[in-house]
């Protein structure tokens, strides 16, 4: 089933649930996948639909960490949309996952110790292996500290 009907028919179970903060979290997950839809102008796959799902969150995490303290029930509404959105996306690789996949990069690559110089053919080899599985920053960082230890 595609992310996009899936969506939707949680929405439809959420509408007859009466759980109408569900409801709207879905409807403007829905209408975003939608509108990547006719962009493309063809079906997404699951992949770019985890793109556009991830936008979603990355934007929605935006809203929260510079929305004031006292305005909780924007708060609120942000948490839960996140939370939502969290379940029509695989979850991220945790750094030690990660760490598995810079290993075996460095393995491939024939590289023991790290240097500036590799950092960029280390990435190169890593990033598709990851891509969109893990967080790039995160990702990032892990190869920084394999530099500096």
């Amino acid at each position: 089933m595609a992310k996009l009907d899936l969506v939707r028919a949680e929405m439809v179970a959420a509408m007859k649930s009466g759980d109408k903060e569900r409801k709207n979290a879905l409807s403007m997950l829905l209408s975003a996948l939608k509108n990547a839809t006719i962009d493309k102008r063809e079906d997404l796959t699951d992949e770019e639909s985890d793109v556009v799902i991830r936008k979603e969150i990355r934007q929605t995490q935006e809203t929260l960490d510079t929305t004031p303290a006292d305005r909780t029930e924007l708060l609120e509404q942000c948490r839960l949309r996140i939370s939502v959105y969290e379940e029509f996306v695989p979850k991220m690789m945790e750094a030690d996952a990660i760490n598995g996949v810079i290993d075996g990069v460095l393995a491939e690559l024939g590289i023991d110790t790290v240097t500036g110089k590799d950092k960029g053919r280390i990435m190169k080899a890593l990033m598709p292996k990851v891509k969109g599985k893990a967080d790039g920053k995160l990702v990032n960082e892990l190869v920084a500290k394999r530099m500096q230890g």
